[in-house]
């Protein structure tokens, strides 16, 4: 056989099993849609390896506010959504873009502010630390970007009425929970937050936790497949097998043993 063909069929061979073993990889991979929090507090950096680890997998995070991580999910453009909004949710669910929302793990959040409280706002009770914010019109930082947190917060100042005002101080970033933690210290300002991202949080500056314990800071994440029904390229295979784990005894162990500073950040409460 001339040497050149046998050359040339040698290298096609090469390329054909490096263009398969690159189509395996591609497939052992999946895109999970989700929440800032969970990416800034690090948890993500503690849990994936272990189920990397167990399954293989690869698993790509893009960290959004939950808001905008729904809306990425209906799109198709991820395999799984780990959020924290339970209303909006359901809504997802209920709208046929995921079969069923499952329990995943909580925290709380709470209000961190300057260690001198000038409002007044520190306490257990969200609404009285509001309305002392606002009277006073003291700084607050909101994330302003319909994540989670953003739709508690407006929660939370529901509670004064619908017509009540935030204060002078108020500002929305549209940012994510960490620059908005960067905003609120570099102006000595108010700001609600999950609890997991500030122990986390490094550069607090004057900033310390003022108010906490209110069973309604409760901070509730759950987790869904995205419908092959809606969107029939999705991992579906790979993605349940990191839901399955997620919400196994050895997924919820490694959410349970995220710790910082000897402080637990996440509680599972998977069903």
């Amino acid at each position: 056989m001339n040497p050149i063909t046998t050359s040339l069929k040698l290298a096609a061979t090469a390329l054909l099993l490096s263009l398969g073993l690159h189509a395996q990889a591609q497939t052992s991979s999946i895109v999970v849609a989700s929440t800032t929090s969970t990416e800034q507090s690090g948890l993500f950096a503690h849990i994936l390896p272990m189920f990397k680890q167990a399954s293989g997998i690869d698993v790509k995070v893009v960290a959004l506010g939950t808001g905008q991580a729904i809306d990425m999910a209906r799109r198709g453009d991820a395999d799984v959504l780990f959020v924290h909004d339970t209303a909006k949710e359901n809504v997802f669910v209920a709208d046929g873009f995921a079969d069923k929302r499952y329990n995943v793990m909580y925290n709380d959040f709470v209000v961190v502010g300057p260690k001198s409280d000038p409002a007044g706002a520190r306490g257990n009770d969200i609404g009285n630390g509001l309305q002392r914010i606002a009277a006073e019109g003291a700084p607050f930082i909101s994330r302003g970007d319909k994540s989670g947190t953003h739709a508690a917060e407006l929660r939370y100042w529901k509670l004064l009425g619908d017509t009540a005002s935030k204060g002078a101080g108020y500002k929305e970033c549209g940012c994510g929970m960490g620059p908005a933690l960067n905003m609120a210290s570099a102006s000595n300002a108010y700001a609600l937050t999950d609890r997991a991202t500030w122990l986390n949080f490094k550069n607090r500056g004057d900033l310390s936790v003022l108010l906490e314990g209110d069973k309604r800071l409760f901070n509730q994440y759950g987790i869904m497949l995205v419908s092959a029904a809606k969107h029939p390229h999705v991992k579906t295979a790979l993605g349940q097998q990191f839901v399955n784990w997620v919400l196994s005894p050895a997924g919820q162990s490694a959410i349970a043993s995220y710790a910082i500073g000897g402080e637990q950040l996440f509680f599972p409460n998977a069903q």
